[in-house]
């Protein structure tokens, strides 16, 4: 791939068998996302660190973000409107859902409902604890988002088994 690829994991940082982590395994220039404490969640500590941490070498990247990632890149591109190649918006959760980690509560809501001044495309499961597929496809609209349904996948982790998820790497090759 000839352009950056920025990842932005959710809460706990995506182990080793995620499949981001297996992304980055296999692309060891593209940049990950650091943040103090990945179990405690903050939106605006995790938006101002993906504005100083993103690339600006010339290259617009493409942020892949999971799970809580998605909502801070929501609100990071609401919040700068900088230019990018695009992002890749994979099980966004619903911060009013039960299963949504108290520990994440700080500043995600309201969730942007303007259209994100980059292309995006969000994928979903049917069957996401954190977030149903009508909630993100609901945010797809809001944002200006593509919609992709994975059927049901769950949290669309290193749970849902996908390994190193080839087709997620074709959507991210579709931005290109």
């Amino acid at each position: 791939m000839d352009y950056p690829v920025f990842i932005v994991p959710g809460i706990g940082n995506s182990g080793p068998l995620h499949w981001q982590s297996l992304w980055q395994a296999a692309h060891p220039d593209w940049q990950r996302l650091s943040v103090d404490d990945w179990d405690r969640v903050a939106c605006d500590d995790w938006v101002s660190q993906i504005e100083r941490q993103l690339p600006a070498n010339g290259s617009a990247p493409i942020i892949v973000a999971h799970s809580l990632g998605c909502l801070a890149v929501a609100h990071w591109g609401a919040r700068y409107g900088r230019a990018i190649r695009g992002a890749l918006l994979v099980a966004v959760p619903d911060p009013a859902a039960p299963a949504f980690p108290r520990a994440a509560t700080s500043g995600f809501e309201p969730l942007p409902s303007q259209r994100l001044p980059f292309p995006t495309i969000v994928v979903a499961s049917t069957d996401d604890p954190y977030g149903s597929a009508q909630h993100a496809r609901a945010c797809a609209a809001a944002w200006g988002s593509e919609f992709v349904d994975l059927g049901a996948r769950g949290h669309i982790n290193a749970a849902s088994d996908l390994g190193d998820w080839p087709d997620g790497l074709r959507l991210l090759d579709r931005m290109n």
